[in-house]
Parts: C-alpha cells; sequence; structure tokens
C-alpha cells in the first residue's frame, strides 16, 4: 500500500475523490459539521461529520464521555447526540471548497431496527449532493441494538437500497458518491470472514476499520474506576493493535479494488504507518488528536514521506 503514497506526493485520487492528504478526523469528533473551517486550516486531508440521523436527538445522558488518562484512551458513551439531518444539511451547503467532507450516518435510538434501512436511505439521499462519500455506521455500542445491524441479512436490508439509490440518482446526472461501512472490532473471524464476502459482492466502495470497542482488557487504569464509568465504547492507544490486527485479516480478504479506511488507536506516524502497512487507504484520527493535538497531523505526514523517500531510494 505504502507505494500508492510514493514519490512524496500527499495529494492523492481515491475513489475519483482528490485528497490533498490521508489524515483525516474520524467521525464523532464534529457531528453537526460546525467546524468545517477550522479542521482545513489545521491540515485535515479530510473530516467525515456525523453520525448525523434524521430526527435532532440529544443523545444518552450526561456525563457521558471520560478519559483513562494512564492509557491515553477515552470511554464515551454518546448516543448520536446531533441537531439532525436538515440542520446538518444547511451547514454543509456553505462547506469550505478543498475540503473532503464525509458523511457518517445512523439511525435515530427511537427507529425500530426493523425500520432502520429507512433512516439510513433517507440520511444518504438527502446528504447526496452535499458530502463527498457516505459511511454507514452500523457498529456504535451507544445505541442500543444497532451492533445487530452488523449481521448480513440485516447489512443487505440497509445497503440494497442505499446502492440503487445511488444508481437512480447517477441515471439522472448526479456524480457517483462512494459509499463505505464502518463495523466494529469486536466481531469474530468469522463473523469479519463474512462481511468481507458480502462487501465484495457489491459496489461498495470498502469499509471503516474499526469503530471503538466494549473490552476493558488490559488497561492502567485501576478496574473500580473503570466499572465506574460504566458502559461505552473505548478509544485510543489500547484500541491500536486489535483495530490494526483486524484491517489486516480483512486486506487479504477483500477485494483489490475495495478500500479500507484505517481508524483507531493512532497516535504517533509510525503507528499510522503501521495501519497503511496493514492495508490502510486513508486513515483517521480521534483519541490521539484529543490528547496530541494538531501536530499529529504534521507527524504523520512526515513520517510517511520519510518512509517513502527511504524505500524509492
Amino acid at each position: 500500500m505504502l507505494g500508492d503514497w510514493s514519490n512524496g506526493k500527499q495529494s492523492k485520487h481515491i475513489a475519483g475523490i482528490r485528497f490533498s492528504n490521508i489524515v483525516g478526523l474520524a467521525a464523532g469528533f464534529d457531528k453537526d459539521a460546525k467546524y468545517l473551517k477550522v479542521w482545513k486550516k489545521l491540515g485535515f486531508g479530510f473530516v467525515e461529520i456525523g453520525t448525523v440521523t434524521p430526527k435532532p436527538q440529544d443523545g444518552n445522558p450526561k456525563p457521558r464521555l471520560f478519559r483513562l488518562v494512564k492509557d491515553h484512551a477515552i470511554i464515551n458513551r454518546m448516543g448520536f447526540n446531533n441537531s439532525g439531518l436538515d440542520a446538518v444539511k444547511q451547514r454543509l451547503k456553505k462547506r469550505p471548497k478543498g475540503l473532503v467532507v464525509g458523511g457518517n450516518i445512523g439511525k435515530n435510538k427511537i427507529t425500530e431496527n426493523q425500520f432502520a434501512a429507512n433512516d439510513y436511505l433517507l440520511c444518504f439521499d438527502t446528504l447526496y449532493d452535499y458530502v463527498d462519500y457516505f459511511v454507514i455506521n452500523v457498529s456504535s455500542p451507544n445505541t442500543p441494538g444497532l451492533r445487530d445491524l452488523q449481521s448480513i441479512t440485516e447489512l443487505e436490508h440497509i445497503v440494497a437500497p442505499i446502492l440503487k439509490t445511488r444508481e437512480l440518482l447517477k441515471k439522472q446526472g448526479k456524480f457517483h458518491v462512494p459509499v463505505f461501512v464502518k463495523f466494529a472490532p469486536d466481531i469474530t473471524d468469522e463473523q469479519l470472514a463474512e462481511i468481507i464476502q458480502f462487501v465484495n459482492n457489491t459496489t461498495l466502495e470498502g469499509i471503516v476499520l474499526t469503530n471503538t470497542t466494549i473490552s476493558r482488557d488490559n488497561l492502567l487504569t485501576p478496574i473500580n474506576e473503570v466499572e465506574t464509568i460504566g458502559a461505552g465504547g473505548l478509544s485510543g492507544k489500547p484500541l491500536f493493535e486489535k483495530s490494526t490486527d483486524i484491517l489486516a485479516k480483512a486486506r487479504t480478504m477483500l477485494n483489490k479494488d475495495k478500500l479500507i479506511i484505517g481508524v483507531g488507536g493512532i497516535f504517533t506516524g509510525k503507528d499510522a504507518l503501521k495501519k497503511i502497512l496493514a492495508g490502510a487507504d486513508l486513515i483517521q484520527i480521534y483519541t490521539g488528536f484529543v490528547y496530541k493535538g494538531p501536530a499529529l497531523i504534521g507527524e504523520i505526514l512526515k513520517e510517511i514521506n520519510n518512509t517513502e523517500k527511504n524505500t524509492v531510494n
């Protein structure tokens, strides 16, 4: 994968989109697309907004975001708090030029899973003209029952109408907008193999690996403190090995034309490089950005460019 970024060029075309660089801001940070100009100035190559749901919702009760400083980690149970589809659409109409924006879409908490496909399709149809790519989020642990949508039967119910609608929109003269699906790191190897087979048999552009984990293994934070925090998705350094391992396994099974956006525990340039070598085409940061700030973007790009130069030479 590293060879795809050779010659020290940060700008690349992937899935028909020109990315100024490979470092993106993961979904969940700017749920409502309020700070796109800021992210562009800080040097992100792309930003994924959301998760956006059709109706506005407050999310889970506060407190719902906790730092595990000893572990360089975060536990969150935000619950898709966002201002809703219409408000986000209006902000995206004023998005800055030159910044790639992805739309991470989900279902409302009050929507039962049997009707979830309607929520995803509504988000997709409404935002089609305003984002550069979509991510179908079926992997957050903070909306009850959402991860059940990772089953192949449920996935097909959600993905098929979206891909059919995309073809209809293209026939009407619309641009082709890539679609990805984001998965959890807590799936088994058997589940991963089934998911990859499903993706390979569709016109999806690829997958995002991974979302947060519900695991609390091997933490430095005392167990009583962790238990006091309670439920939520864990992100940060403890997630890195797990998410990267799944990414590497997925790459061996995924068709060559399918793409992977790698996210989970990136804190250094070397971490980002490991994701790329494992098979990521693009990477995203979240918790690493919280702890290290915007300097992490430059550190990642410097590490990759130095590695590329040494490879070429």
